[in-house]
């Protein structure tokens, strides 16, 4: 599943638009559309749009052995 994806489900979880994330993390919606499209957010980005959505981005890699890195 593409971050796009991720963010576009989360937003509907959420009941919010792109647009009013957009506003609420402090840029345009043109700007967070093609950071989207382009797939050039950040960790931080993604950290600061969890964050407003009340939730929690984490990226990790899980083994069959428990081990989470």
């Amino acid at each position: 599943m593409t971050i796009a994806q991720k963010l576009n489900m989360a937003l509907s979880y959420k009941g919010i638009s792109q647009a009013e994330l957009a506003r609420r993390i402090g840029t345009t919606p043109s700007n967070l559309n093609q950071k989207v499209k382009r797939n050039t957010l950040t960790k931080e980005e993604l950290e600061q749009i969890a964050d407003v959505l009340g939730g929690t981005w984490r990226a990790e890699f899980v083994f069959d052995d428990g081990t989470v890195i």
